[in-house]
């Protein structure tokens, strides 16, 4: 178990580093492939309570989505969403046998929790384009400088936030959700994430101030995503959102966080001057 944890996680890497530094239609074809897989594994966990979402509606909708952020078609998405929800009570409407309102609700949940947030992989990959930063590992794209970010900001809380609360972790976070999660880890991932911002903010020219603020606010939003979909696996039953990930469950269980934080860095990064001036 944990040798397959070790490499898948090692592939893993390779394959990250390669598509957020290529960027393209790469990075592009790789998200909207991890969209279709998460949205799957979203409609599989729900049918463990007999619940069962329009799938064909999502696998249409999800990759137009991504299409849509690439594009930088924003009222394109908005226009998508809603034709979905349109579509989705129509079917609920003249096959409410077999398609009922709860159904349709979790459904629509699942387009907007999976094709939003991995949308903004998308949008934050190839925000500032026309930005190169120069590095002393060389040059690298602003949208690819910030998708780092995100990653390494919310591996860092979840990787200090577990060793943290496995050491000295004693006061319970949320134990009606997840019992194993810890205040004391919390503040350790919290932590563990600042630093790892400020580190990759010396790297790439970004504000030490904006790279402690952000930190904060990813490793909270970090917990929230991880937290979330942990309500979802409590609330039908099941451990793991897959196994398409050998040592490391479903697709869902490894982007739960990144999920959060990358929308939460795309838009500070578009409200806020985070480069040093």
């Amino acid at each position: 178990m944990l040798i397959q944890r070790i490499i898948t996680g090692i592939i893993g890497m390779l394959a990250t580093i390669a598509v957020v530094m290529y960027g393209s239609w790469a990075f592009v074809c790789a998200i909207t492939l991890l969209a279709v897989i998460a949205f799957y594994e979203y409609g599989k966990v729900f049918n463990h309570i007999d619940v069962s979402i329009w799938r064909t509606i999502g696998f249409i909708l999800i990759p137009l989505i991504m299409g849509c952020a690439w594009l930088g078609n924003a009222h394109e998405t908005i226009g998508l969403l809603l034709a979905g929800v349109l579509i989705i009570f129509a079917r609920v409407v003249f096959a409410h046998v077999k398609f009922s309102i709860p159904s349709a609700a979790i459904t629509i949940s699942g387009i907007f929790y999976v094709g939003l947030t991995f949308s903004h992989l998308i949008l934050l990959r190839f925000a500032y384009s026309d930005i190169v930063i120069s590095t002393a590992l060389g040059d690298i794209a602003a949208g690819a400088a910030f998708i780092w970010l995100a990653f390494v900001g919310t591996w860092a809380s979840d990787t200090f936030a577990y060793f943290v609360g496995c050491s000295i972790g004693k006061h319970k976070l949320c134990p009606s959700i997840s019992p194993g999660k810890t205040i004391e880890g919390f503040l350790g991932g919290l932590i563990g994430t600042v630093l790892a911002l400020v580190g990759l903010g010396m790297l790439f020219h970004f504000s030490p101030y904006h790279m402690v603020f952000l930190g904060v606010l990813l490793a909270s939003v970090a917990t929230i995503g991880d937290l979330v979909e942990s309500c979802i696996k409590r609330f039908t039953g099941v451990k793991d959102s897959g196994d398409i990930l050998p040592g490391h469950g479903g697709v869902l269980d490894r982007f739960d966080s990144i999920m959060f934080t990358v929308p939460l860095v795309y838009y500070y990064v578009h409200i806020f001057s985070i480069f040093n001036q």
